[in-house]
């Protein structure tokens, strides 16, 4: 009896003693550059440009805009990077670049009239991706890459890709609202069965082969798939782009990814200070957050197939309750025209024909939610000019 008396009453007294805790940070009015990218010698340089937000903030995108991006040798040749459509994003679609000279970017920011420089860098020839594979796991598939640089002069890696997968809807829509008064037959421009989504690495992908004999990477892995995952319902494609990197990039990619990917834990480290080689030309105290490199991007596209699978591997569509409902031009039971009433494209979509015994004009359609008929409201209908049929 007097033991639960005890943690009675040591609950109400941890209770009691909680404060709130508002950190300094979480309303700090810092806002610090963050630069993302890389200089490419031999294919496009993206670099994207923002600005920290504070924890109290909602918003988590605070993008650069307006800024003037150069690219500059030590020979004294300079390249513009231009903004793109997506606001913070600057690329420069050059010729191939001098892989003997060495490279920085220099950014002047609009709203502040601050200027950044980064260090040069000597050009990091990055060896090409010998194959990009996949084994299964007990919750889908990771994928993985091999490489090697037979002078042993690479050793650190980094990794990006861009997911391209084809994907089908719940239910095929063959008539379409003519808008008028009735519905007809889908064109071919208009079927919306199957559709091709995207995605983009947003994680920090690493490798390393300082402690190895060779400098030869097997199976590093690149990113892992759900067994239920749409992505793999049909055909799957990865664009994978690597990198070879210097130590010091290779020290600040690792921390920025164990500050931002492996934090949360009672365990887990304790956040460490970025140290990039971009600053403030006429302010020391002004942190920026990011490292550029320059070097050759090798790059590489592989297609994964369902039948590549086992037939355990089913998609789970991200939609539930899609029923499928029968519109009559005469309802049996009321007389009312359903067709008519639900020619509204936003709330139903028409699936199939409703045939009576010995008739050619249809008496009615099955019908279902837009979202369960309409791949294109999580997809586009093209397929890109890079796939391939299976």
């Amino acid at each position: 009896m007097k033991t639960w008396k005890l943690v009675l009453f040591l609950a109400l007294l941890s209770a009691s003693c909680k404060k709130p805790y508002n950190p300094s940070v979480v309303n700090s009015p810092r806002s610090y550059l963050v630069v993302e990218g890389a200089i490419s010698t031999n294919d496009t340089t993206v670099i994207k440009l923002s600005r920290t937000v504070n924890l109290s903030n909602g918003s988590t995108v605070n993008p650069v805009m307006a800024a003037v991006v150069t690219v500059e040798s030590d020979h004294g040749l300079t390249y513009p990077v231009f903004e793109s459509t997506t606001p913070g994003t600057y690329k420069l679609y050059a010729g191939p670049l001098d892989v003997s000279q060495r490279y920085r970017l220099r950014i002047k920011t609009s709203n502040d009239n601050k200027e950044y420089l980064s260090d040069y860098s000597v050009v990091k020839v990055t060896p090409p991706i010998d194959s990009i594979g996949f084994n299964l796991t007990s919750t889908g598939i990771q994928i993985y890459a091999n490489a090697h640089d037979a002078t042993n002069n690479t050793r650190y890696y980094r990794y990006s890709y861009e997911e391209t997968w084809r994907f089908h809807a719940r239910y095929s829509s063959d008539y379409v609202s003519n808008h008028v008064n009735d519905v007809v037959p889908r064109t071919v421009d208009q079927r919306i069965y199957f559709c091709f989504a995207g995605n983009k690495s947003s994680t920090v992908v690493l490798a390393s082969t300082a402690k190895l004999k060779e400098d030869q990477l097997f199976q590093a892995p690149i990113t892992e798939i759900l067994s239920t995952s749409e992505k793999i319902e049909l055909r799957y494609s990865i664009l994978l782009r690597q990198y070879a990197m210097s130590a010091e990039s290779y020290k600040f990619w690792s921390l920025l990814k164990k500050n931002t990917e492996q934090l949360g834990g009672i365990f887990d480290a304790e956040p460490t200070e970025l140290t990039g080689n971009i600053h403030n030309t006429a302010d020391a105290t002004d942190i920026v957050i990011g490292y550029i490199d320059a070097g050759t991007v090798a790059t590489k596209r592989v297609f994964i197939d369902n039948s590549q699978l086992p037939d355990t591997f089913r998609a789970t569509y991200p939609y539930s309750g899609c029923a499928v409902d029968s519109n009559y031009y005469i309802n049996p039971l009321t007389g009312a025209n359903q067709v008519l009433q639900n020619l509204v494209p936003e709330l139903e979509f028409t699936l199939y024909g409703i045939f009576s015994p010995g008739s050619l004009k249809p008496v009615g359609y099955g019908a279902a939610p837009r979202e369960c008929a309409d791949c294109s409201i999580r997809g586009v209908t093209k397929q890109p000019d890079f796939w391939t049929t299976n």
